[in-house]
C-alpha cells in the first residue's frame, strides 16, 4: 500500500514531518510515507529509538518536543506537510493541559515556518454528547482537533474510533480479553455500538490527507464498512481465531475504573492506558459521514471488513511480522534517562551486580540466546520470583511482563521487551535493557557476548540501579538477599542454553515464563560491587 503519489517523488518531493515517529501509527507510516514519494523528517525526543527501523537510512531524524516552541521552530523548517500524532494520555491529571498547550505550540510554529498542510489523527465523538460528559481522553483528542481547525495552517483531523491492527493496543485488548476468558462477567459498555477501522485504512488515509486542495480545512470521520458492539468484535474475534462460542455476561456495576482493573489483570494493556479505552467506549462512536472518499478515494475492497482486520492482524501475530506496536512509544511516566557512565557520572549511588561466566560456545550462540531472552521465552532464571515480580507490577500500575516482544527472534533500539525496554544494541555483542516497571529508582540489565584474552567464549551481566531517595536504597537493600539466586541463577542458565544449543541439544532449563510476570530488579549478590559514586 503506498497511498497516492508524492508530485516530484523521490528526493524532490514534499517534506513532511512525522511527529510520534517512535509510536505504533507513527512507525508505520514513515514507511508509507517514504513508499509515497515524499521526503520524511522524523521528531523524535530520542532520535536513537529510529536507529534500527529498516527505514530509518531513508528519512531525516530531529531531536525534538511538541512542547518545546525552538526545537518546533527547526522540526518546522522547509516542511509542507507536519503530521501531529501525539498525545499526553496518561501523563497525570493535567494531561488535557499539557495536549492543549502542545497543540497550540505546534499550530504556531507550523504557521511560522510556512507549513501548508497539518494533518492530525484523532478519536471519534459521539453526535449530541456534551463535551463535558466525554471521556477526559475523547474530549482532549476533540479539542486538539479544534485547535488545529482554528489555526491559521490548513487542517485536516481524522477521527478513528477503534483501530484494528497487529500490535494495537485497542487489538491487544480485544485478543487477550477473548482467548483467555471463555466465560466473561463483562461492564454494559460491551454493548455500545462502535464502527472499527483496520489500521491499513488509517494510513491509507493519512498518506492521503497530504494532498488535499488548499482550501480544505475540516475533520473527517474514518471507519470500516461495519458497525458493532463490543460483545460482538469478542464473539467474532473468537470465529476468526477459531476459539469456542464465549459466554458473555453482561452487568451494570463495572465501573470505567473496575473495568480498567479488569482489563490490566487479563489484558498485557496496563491500567493507565486500560481506562481511557474502557472509558471511550461508554458513548456510541460511529461515522456521521464518508466525505474523506471525495479527497483519498477507496480502492475497491476498502475499507477493510472487521473480519478481514482481525484475520490480518492475527497472521501478522503468527508470522511474528508486526511492524510497531501499542508499547513502542516509551509509557507515561516510564524512566527515560540513560545509563549513567563512568567517569560521567556524579549522580550519587549507583549500585552494580557484576557476573560472567565461561561458556562452552561460540559467540554466535551464545548472543542467540542473549537477543532471545523475555517474552515466551523467559528469563532464564527463577520463574516464581520474576512472576511475582511482574504481578506487584502490575498491582501497582505499572506494565508487568504481559508486554512480551514484538518479534521473538529480533531485537532493535526502542522495543518493549516485557517491564524492560532495549536500550541500545550491539548485533552480536552488547543488549541493554533499561527497566520500565515501577520503582522507587532507575535500573538497568546489561549482557554481553564476548571473547577474552585466551580466546574462550565468555558471558558477562551488568545490572544497575540507582535509587532515588531512602525508600530507592531500602528498596535495594530489602530485594537483595534475591538477587544472587535471581541473577546468578540467569547468568548459570544462559551459559548453559547456549552450551547446549550449539551442541545441537534442547535447552536443559525452563525458557518459557509460568505466567504473567517477570523481572527482578538489580540488587548485590555474589559478586557486586555495591555502591559507587
Amino acid at each position: 500500500m503506498s497511498g497516492h503519489a508524492a508530485p516530484g517523488g523521490g528526493e524532490r518531493g514534499p517534506r513532511v514531518l512525522v511527529t510520534g515517529a517512535t509510536g505504533y501509527i507513527g512507525g508505520r507510516l514513515v514507511p508509507e510515507l517514504l513508499a509515497a514519494g515524499y521526503r520524511v523528517r522524523c521528531l523524535a525526543r530520542t532520535p536513537q529509538k529510529l536507529r534500527d527501523h529498516p527505514w530509518a537510512p531513508r528519512t531525516e531524524v530531529v531531536r525534538g518536543d511538541v512542547t518545546d516552541a525552538a526545537s518546533m521552530a527547526g522540526a518546522l523548517r522547509g516542511v509542507d506537510v507536519a503530521y501531529y500524532l501525539v498525545h499526553a494520555l496518561g501523563t497525570g491529571n493535567g494531561f488535557e493541559d499539557t495536549d492543549r498547550k502542545a497543540a497550540e505550540t505546534f499550530a504556531e510554529q507550523a504557521r511560522a515556518a510556512g507549513v501548508r498542510r497539518v494533518v492530525y489523527l484523532g478519536g471519534l465523538t459521539p453526535s449530541g454528547v456534551p463535551p463535558r460528559e466525554l471521556s477526559p481522553h475523547l474530549r482532549s483528542r476533540a479539542e486538539v482537533g479544534e485547535i488545529f481547525l482554528r489555526a491559521a495552517v490548513p487542517a485536516t483531523v481524522l477521527r478513528a474510533a477503534v483501530v484494528i491492527g497487529s500490535g494495537s493496543a485497542s487489538f491487544e485488548m480485544l485478543r487477550h480479553l477473548t482467548e483467555r476468558l471463555p466465560v466473561m462477567v463483562t461492564p454494559s459498555w460491551v454493548g455500545t455500538r462502535i464502527q472499527p477501522i483496520a489500521v491499513r485504512d488509517v494510513l491509507r488515509y493519512l498518506v492521503g490527507s497530504a494532498g488535499m486542495p488548499p482550501d480544505v480545512n475540516r475533520a473527517f470521520d474514518i471507519g470500516g464498512p461495519d458497525v458493532v458492539t463490543y460483545e460482538q468484535m469478542m464473539r467474532r474475534y473468537a470465529v476468526v481465531a477459531a476459539l469456542p462460542r464465549r459466554l458473555i455476561v453482561r452487568v451494570p456495576m463495572l465501573s470505567p475504573g473496575l473495568s480498567s482493573l479488569w482489563i490490566g489483570l487479563v489484558t498485557p494493556v496496563p491500567r493507565g492506558l486500560a481506562r481511557p479505552l474502557a472509558e471511550s467506549l461508554r458513548h456510541e462512536v460511529v461515522c456521521d459521514e464518508h466525505d474523506i472518499a471525495r479527497y483519498v478515494p477507496d480502492p475497491p475492497g476498502t475499507p477493510i471488513p472487521f473480519d478481514e482486520a482481525l484475520a490480518l492482524a492475527l497472521q501478522r501475530v503468527k508470522e511474528a511480522q508486526v511492524a510497531t506496536r501499542w508499547s513502542s512509544a516509551a509509557l507515561p511516566g516510564a524512566p527515560s534517562d540513560p545509563l549513567p557512565t563512568d567517569p560521567d557520572w556524579a549522580g550519587g549511588s549507583l549500585y552494580t551486580d557484576h557476573r560472567q561466566i565461561v561458556v562452552d560456545a561460540s559467540p554466535e550462540a551464545l548472543w542467540r540466546i542473549i537477543e532471545g531472552v523475555g517474552g515466551e521465552n523467559g528469563w532464564y532464571s527463577f520463574p516464581l520470583a520474576w512472576a511475582v515480580r511482574g504481578w506487584l507490577d502490575r498491582a501497582l500500575g505499572g506494565v508487568g511482563l504481559r508486554r512480551g516482544r514484538r518479534d521473538a527472534a529480533r531485537l532493535r533500539v526502542g522495543d518493549s521487551l516485557d517491564f524492560w525496554r532495549v536500550e541500545e544494541i550491539e548485533p552480536g555483542r552488547l543488549l541493554r535493557l533499561r527497566a520500565e516497571m515501577r520503582l522507587p529508582g532507575l535500573a538497568w540489565l546489561e549482557m554481553r557476548a564476548e571473547r577474552d584474552p585466551e580466546g574462550r567464549t565468555r558471558y558477562r551481566q551488568r545490572a544497575l540501579f540507582h535509587p532515588h531517595g531512602l525508600l530507592g536504597h531500602a528498596y535495594w537493600w530489602s530485594v537483595s538477599p534475591f538477587h544472587a539466586v535471581v541473577f546468578g541463577g540467569m547468568a548459570r542458565n544462559i551459559a548453559r542454553a547456549a552450551s547446549r544449543e550449539a551442541a545441537g541439544e534442547e535447552p536443559s532449563v525452563p525458557r518459557h515464563s509460568p505466567g504473567p510476570g517477570t523481572g527482578f530488579t538489580p540488587g548485590p549478590g555474589p559478586g557486586t560491587t555495591g555502591a559507587a559514586r
